[in-house]
């Protein structure tokens, strides 16, 4: 039956293919005696589909071939090609010729010769061939398995005799050359059910040569999302801590949660012990971390109040969860507690709580929230946990709670856009938290810095003692009108009510000094500040033909409201950053939070210019001042942390204000935004930034940013502030990479702060604070790179300032080279070591994991 084209259906291994090919009767009914045999061991009576170009019948062999293009298809297995013969004596089926096996899980096995057992589970594999495409940490991975002939069993494991592993591709040019990296093994067994890969006898190899040599290893099946098992061991190179060894057992109980547990044995300290718990429940998950250590050789650390050198016991205790009440709702926590400041940096314990880099604080907070159509609700506690040295706990707010509600709606009858917002805040603190603005006011009780007498000229306050509660409410409206000469008039008014509980705690040295300042002992106090305003707009329009247009805009706004009252006899916790610039200049209320209230009639005035052209060409240009029309300037008028002073608007024209926003296409941006004297146009403030995409001229991509801030004396920045950031990376070849960035001190004072920090702690009574004379580089980084489908290999040098006060009482700068490899669907791995010396032996410490 040549060129014969059948495609046939079989209820279990055969049909009447024969029929197909009109055979005899006594050959059918011999085919139809092994279907039934067939039938009863396959109750299910799954149908095996066949395709193929021509069925040959050998009733001598007694044998069922098919050839030309087969493809045969059984319970989700697809076996394909050249010709494919069935035995009916042995029940075995030979596959020849461009072979394939796709499983239900879509992993591809090819090889020379195939012999299987009629359900396609058993057999063995010639010259066999296996590709699978798995999701490894969201990259889609490819993976490889070979061997010279394999064993198929129960079509649950497959044991690779002489079998090589990878995920890496095979070189285009030369495929027999070796991978990036492969293993090699004696004998790989792949367990389905198990889900787990053995190697018996096994090397690493990396570009040909063998590296590293296990005499037996198991790994997870990479479609494994998570499987009970050891994890990558932890190593750790430290003087303080010692030479030790982390080994981390991972247990998955469940599907819905796992334990992990990783002791530490450390040759200095003992025992470090460290758990995570992992449950996720129909609603939404959480964790629980602890770790622990009983410390052997305290010596390693300095004494208190500069380290843990007097602990045995140290620890921490973390917890976050997240649940969902409705689509709408959900509440959650995100909770940490330290026995000490310094637990989580001597030890390298990770943290989800730390906020910070250099000023390190661990934030716990508990928390509801509600998302509407438009509203938006939310509402949490906190509780600061300070970290560095010279920090002290007890001026740390506890905040209990602080809730915020915002709603928009459309009104029916007047239009435009009405706004309900609400803000309740509450917290309490131990001490005040005092900020000394001269150095003659200065007194230190231990590391802690105070003001030695309490006087608002030359101390800010950025805390009281005691518990202040307010309750903010703003109810505003905006509607915007278009005239017929193309003005756009957007009026606008609102009222906000602010009350106060205020029960200052004025008891204990200097705090007595505020009963002269704040209102309040236990007392009730209200503040309402109604106002009305028009904003103005004329955009001028040009069109620039096909590439784009050009749009002039000068824009005008006033606000008419009564003068701001109570200033400075209030406790300020939430409206202490005030920057004045282009994203502030036509705010309502240029006050950064809710404990001021902007007053007096301000008149904010501006002109924008606009281009936009082909090949996303885009130029923004504004420029603008404002006005202290009539009434009491609140930006002049100190509160108890002096904001509004030295902010530029802090007398009644108030400094200038410009943006120039230049992008000619979308590699190349530029963006400055400066505050100009309104006396001399000198430059009080300015930040720009460059972002350059050199593709595909040059395998480049930069960033620099430029920042100068003028000396603001009264609010404790008694110098000029100057920096400058920079940042590339260059694509060497398409996997091979080089990075760096830079962070340059221009002023040359944080090279003096670092000085004065470490005579400071060597001796307090000697420290003295010089201006350095040349810039300081205040940190750096410097990196190499490959990535390519199969294996990510960095190396980092990176370089930062720490001085005696900022975390752990390390006495020099962080100098430390990251190096980390991993091959993706086997593992990764990591180093970090910290190089330079120190007098505490705190500095020279390394941890691989």
């Amino acid at each position: 039956m040549q060129g014969l084209k059948a495609t046939i259906a079989l209820s279990a291994v055969a049909t009447a293919l024969l029929c197909a090919v009109g055979s005899s009767p006594t050959l059918a009914q011999s085919l139809n005696e092994n279907l039934s045999a067939r039938l009863q061991a396959n109750p299910n009576g799954d149908r095996l589909l066949v395709d193929a170009k021509e069925i040959i019948y050998d009733n001598d062999k007694n044998t069922i071939a098919a050839a030309g293009d087969v493809q045969m298809n059984y319970q989700g297995r697809t076996l394909q090609a050249d010709k494919v013969t069935y035995d009916r004596n042995t029940g075995r089926v030979y596959a020849e010729g461009n072979a394939r096996l796709t499983d239900a899980s879509g992993a591809v096995v090819t090889g020379d010769r195939f012999e299987l057992t009629d359900d396609f589970k058993n057999g063995f594999i010639d010259s066999l061939r296996v590709t699978q495409t798995v999701v490894d940490n969201g990259r889609t991975v490819t993976t490889r398995f070979s061997s010279p002939r394999a064993e198929r069993a129960a079509g649950e494991t497959t044991t690779f005799e002489r079998g090589t592993y990878t995920a890496c591709e095979p070189c285009k040019d030369n495929p027999e050359r070796p991978p990036l990296w492969q293993v090699k093994a004696a004998k790989i067994i792949h367990n389905n059910s198990e889900q787990t890969i053995y190697y018996e006898d096994a090397t690493l190899e990396i570009l040909g040569l063998p590296v590293a040599y296990l005499p037996y290893f198991w790994t997870p099946d990479p479609t494994v999302k998570r499987k009970t098992g050891f994890l990558a061991p932890r190593y750790v190179i430290s003087n303080t801590l010692g030479m030790g060894v982390g080994l981390p057992f991972f247990w998955a109980i469940a599907p819905n949660y796992d334990l992990t547990v990783a002791p530490t044995f450390l040759s200095r300290q003992g025992v470090l012990g460290e758990a995570e718990w992992r449950h996720r429940l129909e609603t939404g998950a959480y964790n629980i971390r602890v770790a622990g250590i009983a410390q052997q050789d305290q010596d390693a650390f300095l004494l208190s109040p500069r380290g843990a050198g007097d602990r045995e016991w140290r620890g921490s205790l973390e917890t976050a969860g997240q649940f969902h009440i409705n689509e709408r709702w959900k509440w959650g926590w995100d909770l940490a507690l330290v026995s000490d400041k310094w637990f989580l940096d001597n030890y390298h314990i990770r943290s989800e709580s730390l906020q910070s880099i250099y000023l390190k604080e661990s934030v716990s907070t508990l928390y509801l929230q509600g998302q509407g159509d438009r509203s938006f609700f939310d509402m949490r506690g906190y509780y600061f946990q300070v970290l560095s040295t010279r920090d002290w706990q007890k001026q740390q707010p506890v905040v209990h709670p602080v809730i915020d509600y915002d709603k928009r709606i459309t009104p029916p009858v007047i239009g435009g856009e009405f706004g309900l917002n609400v803000n309740v805040t509450s917290l309490s603190r131990e001490a005040s938290q005092f900020e000394p603005l001269t150095a003659t006011n200065t007194r230190r009780f231990s590391i802690y810095q105070t003001c030695a007498i309490f006087d608002p000229e030359e101390c800010l306050v950025r805390g009281a003692s005691g518990s202040m509660s307010r309750a903010s409410i703003t109810a505003s409206w905006r509607r915007e009108f278009v005239d017929p000469i193309g003005q756009v008039w957007t009026p606008f008014a609102y009222v906000r009510a602010d009350n106060f509980w205020i029960a200052p705690d004025f008891d204990g040295y200097q705090n007595v000094n505020l009963a002269n300042y704040i209102e309040g002992d236990d007392d009730y106090l209200f503040r309402a500040t109604p106002a009305v305003g028009v904003e103005y707009r004329y955009p001028f329009v040009a069109s620039l033909g096909t590439s784009g247009r050009q749009v002039i805009e000068p824009i005008a706004q006033i606000i008419a409201r009564p003068n701001e009252t109570k200033i400075g006899h209030l406790p300020n916790e939430d409206a202490q950053s005030l920057v004045f610039d282009d994203t502030s200049l036509f705010d309502w209320d240029k006050f950064s939070g809710y404990d001021r209230a902007e007053g007096g009639v301000r008149a904010n005035l501006g002109i924008q210019y606009t281009v936009t052209g082909a090949d996303n060409f885009y130029a923004n240009v504004l420029f603008g001042q404002s006005y202290q029309v009539a009434g009491r300037n609140s930006f002049r008028q100190a509160d108890l942390a002096n904001v509004g002073l030295d902010s530029g608007l802090d007398s009644r024209a108030s400094d200038y204000v410009g943006r120039l926003q230049i992008s000619p296409n979308r590699n190349f941006a530029f963006l400055t935004r400066a505050r100009f004297d309104q006396d001399d146009f000198d430059v009080n403030r300015i930040e720009a930034s460059f972002r350059a995409n050199f593709d595909p001229y040059l395998p480049l991509t930069t960033s620099l940013t430029y920042a100068r801030y003028e000396a603001q004396p009264d609010i404790g920045f008694p110098r000029r502030r100057e920096g400058l950031l920079g940042s590339a990376t260059w694509n060497l070849t398409p996997n091979w990479y080089v990075s760096g960035s830079v962070l340059l001190d221009l002023d040359r004072y944080l090279l003096a702060r670092e000085t004065y920090a470490l005579q400071f702690a060597r001796n307090p009574d000697t420290a003295v604070y010089n201006r350095q004379d040349l810039a300081y580089v205040s940190s750096m980084s410097l990196g190499l790179g490959y990535v390519d489908e199969c294996t990510t290999l960095s190396i980092k040098y990176i370089m930062t300032p720490r001085s005696v006060a900022a975390n752990s009482g390390e006495k020099d700068r962080n100098h430390t080279v990251m190096l980390s490899l991993e091959l993706r669907t086997l593992g990764e791995a990591s180093i970090s070591q910290n190089i330079g010396g120190s007098d505490d032996g705190t500095s020279e410490e390394g941890v691989a994991k």
